[in-house]
């Protein structure tokens, strides 16, 4: 047991925590200028980070929202310094992801989707393990394992080798880990995937408890209701970050009135609906449709009427509070249309493309 970590200790060593030399004056943690991520070669190449300017302040809960592939993931790896620019650069705390990646790395901590455990270490030898090669305190070691322990629900599983454990078990000590040394700044990318709702809980509690004393936190999520939690959010397609702003302020991009629509025939009540004047957006949630009416466009009595005449009568209709997750469907639509108008205005027709 001891000759594992004896061995991984003398091979990866452990830096001091706060090392990171000069601060940026600004009081920025993130000012990334024009990052480009392209992956292959000319002919096959893509481009999976397109241009991103972003500065995120010091102390603030960041979330970066978007669809499967929109570059997230690349983004955060670019940051992280895991992953190097094509061109553009990022300081974070003032050092360079592409010149002083060295000075970056002890002021953070990363987890990515598919984080790495030693497998041959238990639980506690894990924990053990990165809080020293983070530079933990001796005296600050049981303390915060004990804490994390209890958060992720594995206290009774501490002399289990982390080969042993479940996936979500071993996701959870994945998120211990990556909290042990309490960095200035951690990357979390959709850290509680997979994780039960009690433990989502209490992992943003304790991302709260890091909030209070200066943490800055930087988080992919794909549950808006952990977006609702984040000081400000964007919202990444297709490599490029489409909005930046405040949750409340987000969700204030939504020109009109949001009801709810309950269908027996979802489908065709949907292709009614997207039919008529004045609607801007119909998208599922659950059960429900929810339908964005413009200012001036039909009320609850003018989707009802328009259902009635095509043959839906089993119809229930409410006004409904806007979320981050009607905020969310709203964006990715309005996106798509406007690629897809971009996309079909720059054809030339009877040309080869050539």
């Amino acid at each position: 047991m001891a000759s594992i970590l004896d061995r991984l200790r003398a091979r990866a060593g452990a830096p001091e925590r706060g090392g990171a030399g000069a601060d940026d004056a600004s009081g920025a943690a993130i000012a990334a200028r024009e990052l480009v991520r392209v992956f292959g070669r000319r002919g096959d190449a893509v481009t999976a980070v397109a241009g991103v300017t972003l500065d995120v302040a010091r102390g603030e809960v960041f979330g970066l929202l978007g669809p499967d592939g929109a570059g997230k993931s690349t983004l955060i790896r670019m940051l992280a310094t895991v992953l190097s620019p094509t061109s553009g650069d990022a300081a974070v705390f003032g050092a360079s992801v592409t010149r002083d990646p060295a000075s970056v790395k002890p002021r953070i901590g990363y987890m990515s989707q598919n984080f790495s455990l030693y497998p041959d270490l238990t639980v506690a030898e894990n924990l053990d393990f990165f809080a020293e090669l983070r530079g933990v305190p001796r005296a600050e070691k049981a303390p915060r394992a004990e804490r994390l322990l209890s958060f992720a629900g594995l206290e009774g599983f501490t002399g289990r080798q982390a080969r042993n454990l479940s996936g979500g078990m071993k996701q959870k000590l994945a998120l211990a880990a990556t909290l042990i040394h309490e960095p200035d700044l951690i990357f979390l990318d959709e850290p509680t995937t997979g994780v039960d709702p009690v433990s989502r809980r209490e992992f943003w509690r304790i991302i709260a408890d890091l909030h209070r004393r200066g943490v800055t936190v930087f988080v992919a999520t794909p549950y808006m209701d952990e977006a609702e939690r984040c000081n400000r959010v964007a919202f990444m397609r297709d490599g490029r970050l489409e909005v930046v702003d405040t949750p409340s302020a987000v969700k204030e991009r939504l020109p009109g009135i949001l009801y709810e629509v309950f269908a027996a025939q979802q489908r065709a009540a949907m292709t009614i609906l997207r039919a008529l004047g004045g609607v801007r957006s119909v998208s599922v949630h659950g059960d429900a449709l929810r339908v964005l009416s413009v200012p001036g466009g039909p009320d609850e009595a003018g989707l009802a009427a328009a259902l009635t005449a095509a043959g839906h009568h089993d119809v229930r209709i409410t006004r409904a509070r806007v979320d981050m997750e009607a905020a969310f469907a709203f964006l990715a639509e309005e996106t798509s249309a406007s690629n897809a108008a971009t996309a079909g205005g720059s054809a030339q027709p009877g040309g080869d493309g050539a």
